[in-house]
Order: C-alpha cells, then sequence, then structure tokens
C-alpha cells in the first residue's frame, strides 16, 4: 500500500463514527442492568453523540457454558448464538462493560462472553459501568482489568461507579446524583474514545500481531 493508499484510509476510518459495544452482563432475576444501561446510553448520548452504541444483553444471548477442546468445533447450540454476538463483538471499535459485583467479582455469564472470543478483544479499548454496595462494583471492574489484559485489551482507568442506594443508586437502577454520575459519563467516554479512535487508526495501518 503506498503512502497515498494508507493516508486515505487513515482519514476514512478516523471519520466513521466509533462503534461502541455495551455489554450488560448481568443475567439474575430482578437484575438492575437493563435499567443502568439505559440511563448510560441516555447520558452517553448526550455527552457525545457521535458514537455509535450496540447494545449486547447476556440475558438474550444462549451461549452454552460447555466448550470444544482446541481445534474442535463448536455445538449447534453455541454456533448459533456465536453467530448472532461474534461479528458484532468484531466490528466493535470499542467496549463498555455494564457489570455487578457479585461475591467480590463479576457474573459468570460475562466471564463466558469473554472466554469464547479472543481476537474480537485485541488491540481495543474497555471502559466500565458498575454498580451495587457501598463498593459500587469496583472489585468486580478489578478483577475484569486482569481479565482484558490477557485478552490484549486496553481498560481506560477511570470507570463510572454506581454506589447504592447509600450514595446515589435508586431502587430503579437510575442515579440520584445525576449530575455527578453524568460527569463519571463524560470522563469515562473521553478517554475511551480516544483509545478507541487512536487504536481503530493503527489497525488500519497495521494489523495486531498479538
Amino acid at each position: 500500500m503506498s503512502v497515498a493508499e494508507t493516508t486515505t484510509v487513515a482519514r476514512t476510518t478516523e471519520d466513521r463514527p466509533l462503534r461502541v459495544a455495551v455489554i450488560v452482563g448481568s443475567v439474575r432475576e430482578g437484575r438492575l442492568g437493563p435499567a443502568v444501561t439505559d440511563w448510560f446510553l441516555g447520558t452517553a448520548a448526550e455527552a457525545d453523540p457521535g458514537l455509535e452504541f450496540d447494545v449486547i444483553d447476556l440475558a438474550e444471548l444462549d451461549l452454552p457454558l460447555v466448550m470444544p477442546g482446541w481445534g474442535g468445533t463448536p455445538s449447534p447450540e453455541a454456533a448459533a448464538a456465536l453467530r448472532d454476538v461474534s461479528p458484532r463483538l468484531a466490528g466493535a471499535d470499542a467496549f463498555v462493560v455494564v457489570t455487578p459485583e457479585y461475591n467480590h467479582s463479576f457474573p459468570a455469564a460475562l466471564k463466558n462472553l469473554l472466554d469464547w472470543h479472543l481476537r474480537e478483544w485485541q488491540a481495543k479499548p474497555v471502559g466500565f459501568v458498575s454498580y451495587g454496595g457501598l463498593g459500587g462494583g469496583l472489585r468486580a471492574v478489578e478483577q475484569l482489568r486482569l481479565v482484558f489484559a490477557e485478552l490484549h485489551a486496553l481498560t481506560v482507568r477511570d470507570s463510572v461507579s454506581l454506589h447504592g442506594p447509600w450514595s446515589g443508586l435508586g431502587e430503579d437502577g437510575v442515579p440520584r446524583d445525576a449530575e455527578v454520575c453524568a460527569g463519571a459519563v463524560k470522563g469515562m467516554l473521553g478517554q475511551l474514545t480516544w483509545w478507541g479512535r487512536a487504536l481503530r487508526s493503527a489497525r488500519a495501518e497495521r494489523p495486531y500481531a498479538g
């Protein structure tokens, strides 16, 4: 590819809206995840209208726990689920994970999604919206950072942490202190979009080798 062609590709890539896959990590009955996600999407649209969001709700994804051995073939049930979700992850420029904290960690359904994929995460940024209890889901985020590092993804420093009900998260999943929480969303998205565009351009110019 010539210098001129590389420059044209880079400009075309930079001009496209950033595609962000928003992953709803909880599948528990009575969960607040969808309400927290709706609040985040509305707040994010105001903070940065140039983003395109694709919501992936794990409660709607029938992805089995049983995985094939190395070089094996997924079951028909797994293949059907992967046909829906894998292209959406691969096509994303960045990710936002909405997660509660379960027993000092994150939900098993979320780990299952992560483990079924590899290249889809590589050289892409990840932001977090966590919620629940005094810790606001921060311990779940701490552990997710370790997992995403192993998957060659980059997690942004700032996250959105909803500590409820004591300091802001209502029973409906919407923060009571909307102004402070909206500021956290703006800060996290600022970092996510910077890394998202930088890494997208880098992948277009030179594919990530892992």
